[in-house]
């Protein structure tokens, strides 16, 4: 394995001078010369580190690999149809340029991707397109509209035998065989390096409203909130704040009520929404009446959970943690038996975001432990420093059947290891 000198004026390998490495770092411009720089990596066995604008890198096992792959320079929507509600941007195109295009045409992402950078130091703002859909992570929109991988109807990118490749296309249609895309989309940079993605979007609602729930406790907000998922009214939105982290908003209002809060967001047209509001109320009156935040206020609200910012970083560590949404409460009070913790619930309950001390293990047993007791679900450790992540399963660990499923993916797709080798699983 060619080895690098800190130094990147001397020893450097003259192939890596050849393909565009400045300071370990390949930059590639096109699909083709970023297969040729995946051909050369592959010719001398040498792992990389595929790398959008970085917001994620401190995110997973720490990186073993000596050279990074930088897929930013792969910028640009190459197709927009508004008419069909369908776009396609290369890889490395900036989310916010998306969604501001997006937004010029009345439309968005309808599955609200969160802003991971802020939670582990970072600006936000700063994610990329393929960043996105590489690591599947969708806001709290996604209890009515689905994920992010649910939303991407294409992709293209090179693999592991530096071959291009392309799976999708720009409908969504029914095909025979295996969904790439969808089966790259969450893997976070461990299959391909993606060089663009095509996605479906939907127009934005005419107008929204959030009704806020002061100060219930967690269960009983739990409840509260998997009640109004059940009824046929729409919401779009179901989030659980405790004290603390309500304590955190920036919406000066909220942040000085001084209690929980509880939100629920209704969108659609004015006239349907005053209908669905007033009903939703009704049905809720045993938990109280709620406050209720206008259009704007709801857009600011609702974008300040995109960004997780009462999850900024301290002295703690973050898990974020998928259960049956009926049994998010359980689980963090059995978190709450062991350790301190905080939590935001979002998906009335199936995600939540849980701080917990700072520990050798991150406090890793005892949040697999509950999430195994209450229902099962997946805890995956955000936020850690690199030697606790070097030591713990950073991403829920594999059952067999799906151990060897995932290890065979590993295979077809990136034989030889080269792309972020163990960031997810040790080995893989």
């Amino acid at each position: 394995m060619v080895r690098f000198n800190s130094n990147p004026t001397h020893n450097r390998p003259r192939w890596l001078e050849e393909i565009g490495l400045s300071e370990h770092i390949l930059r590639p411009a096109t699909d083709w010369e970023m297969r040729a720089m995946v051909a050369q990596l592959v010719e001398k066995q040498l792992p990389v580190e595929l790398v959008g604008n970085g917001t994620k890198r401190a995110i997973g096992r720490p990186n073993t690999a000596q050279a990074a792959l930088s897929l930013a320079s792969l910028r640009g929507i190459t197709l927009y149809e508004p008419t069909e509600l369908v776009m396609s941007a290369q890889a490395g195109t900036a989310l916010s340029q998306v969604e501001t295009e997006l937004a010029s045409r009345g439309q968005m992402l309808a599955f609200e991707p969160i802003d991971l950078a802020p939670t582990i130091g970072g600006s936000a703002g700063q994610q990329t397109i393929g960043a996105v859909f590489a690591s599947n992570l969708s806001g709290a929109r996604r209890i009515q509209c689905g994920a992010a991988r649910d939303h991407l109807i294409g992709i293209s990118g090179v693999n592991g035998l530096a071959e291009l490749f392309r799976s999708g296309g720009r409908v969504m249609k029914n095909v025979t065989g295996y969904d790439i895309a969808r089966g790259i989309s969450g893997s976070w940079g461990t299959l391909a390096a993606i060089s663009e993605v095509t996605f479906k979007v939907l127009p934005w609602p005419e107008d929204a409203v959030t009704l806020i729930y002061p100060d219930l406790i967690d269960d009983i907000a739990n409840e509260m909130m998997c009640t109004a998922m059940g009824l046929p009214f729409e919401i779009s939105g179901a989030v659980h704040l405790q004290q603390e982290l309500a304590g955190r908003l920036e919406h000066p209002g909220l942040r000085q009520h001084g209690t929980s809060l509880t939100a629920l967001r209704l969108e659609n047209t004015s006239q349907s929404v005053d209908y669905r509001k007033q009903q939703v109320i009704s049905h809720l009156l045993a938990y109280g009446e709620p406050l209720q935040l206008d259009l704007q206020e709801t857009f600011s609200f609702w974008g300040e959970l995109r960004r997780l910012s009462v999850m900024s970083p301290n002295d703690t560590c973050l898990w974020r943690i998928s259960t049956p949404a009926s049994k998010g409460a359980k689980v963090v009070d059995s978190i709450h038996r062991h350790m301190p913790v905080n939590a935001m619930y979002d998906w009335s309950g199936g995600l939540i975001w849980a701080e917990v001390p700072a520990a050798a293990d991150a406090g890793a047993s005892d949040v697999r432990r509950a999430v195994a007791i209450h229902g099962g679900g997946h805890a995956t450790l955000i936020r850690a420093d690199a030697t606790v992540r070097a030591e713990v399963d950073v991403f829920q660990p594999l059952e067999p059947a799906v151990a060897r499923v995932t290890q065979g993916l590993k295979q077809v797709f990136d034989p030889y290891g080269i792309f972020n080798p163990g960031r997810m699983y040790a080995g893989i």
